[in-house]
């Protein structure tokens, strides 16, 4: 009987294969130039919350990816981390500010939203901040619901911490969520409504420029 690898097992294996020979290019910036391999293991769910600083330009990103319906800017409180998991952090009190994406997975796979997570929509290297905003609301949190997706995030975190592809230490949370309530309507699609807003212009619109660089596959304009 042939023996069969575990998923997950596979992921990291084939994660530290890819990019043990370029292990020495880490990246100096949150989308840095190293390849990462794209996650084989599915989410059953097509849903994802995010936590990647402020909202409006984790939303904006997301609303340019192929395969995503709808993204939402919102609240998210992140429960405690299970005991016995040694290599979560435990998540601290209070809110984030988070999207809700609801992708189908026919189109996008949840692992994919995880690489434009950590390669374009945010740096998982800044602790309780993101850019020009300080505070642990804009940390950097991937927000789960059930097993599968914490094991699918903890194991692609790890994977990219393990092969160094930054140069600094991953700060990114996993959780669990609690709850999630959605921001007020002059949050919603504040990129879009404010195209020449400065702080768009500085921290928004060139996370636009590098989904569209880095994975022109993905990269829509908005209808």
């Amino acid at each position: 009987m042939r023996s069969v690898v575990h998923p997950l097992v596979a992921l990291a294996a084939l994660t530290l294969a890819l990019l043990a020979p370029d292990a020495q290019l880490r990246s100096h910036s949150p989308v840095g130039r190293v390849a990462v391999p794209v996650p084989r293991v599915e989410a059953a769910k097509a849903t994802a919350v995010l936590a990647g600083g402020c909202f409006w330009g984790v939303e904006a990103v997301f609303e340019h990816v192929r395969g995503v319906k709808s993204v939402v800017s919102g609240y998210a409180v992140p429960a405690s981390a299970p005991k016995g998991e040694p290599t979560m952090k435990p998540a601290k009190p209070g809110y984030v500010e988070a999207v809700l994406i609801e992708y189908d997975p026919g189109e996008i796979s949840y692992g994919r939203l995880l690489e434009i997570f950590f390669l374009v929509a945010h740096d998982p290297t800044q602790g309780d901040r993101q850019g020009p905003d300080v505070g642990p609301e804009y940390r950097s949190v991937i927000l789960v619901r059930n097993e599968a997706d914490r094991s699918i995030a903890t194991a692609y975190r790890d994977s990219l911490e393990n092969a160094k592809v930054f140069s600094k230490p991953i700060t990114t949370e996993v959780a669990s969520l609690k709850s999630f309530r959605v921001a007020e309507d002059f949050h919603q699609d504040y990129v879009v409504r404010n195209p020449t807003a400065p702080y768009v212009i500085v921290n928004d619109r060139p996370k636009l420029e590098e989904l569209r660089r880095r994975f022109p596959d993905l990269y829509r304009d908005r209808s």
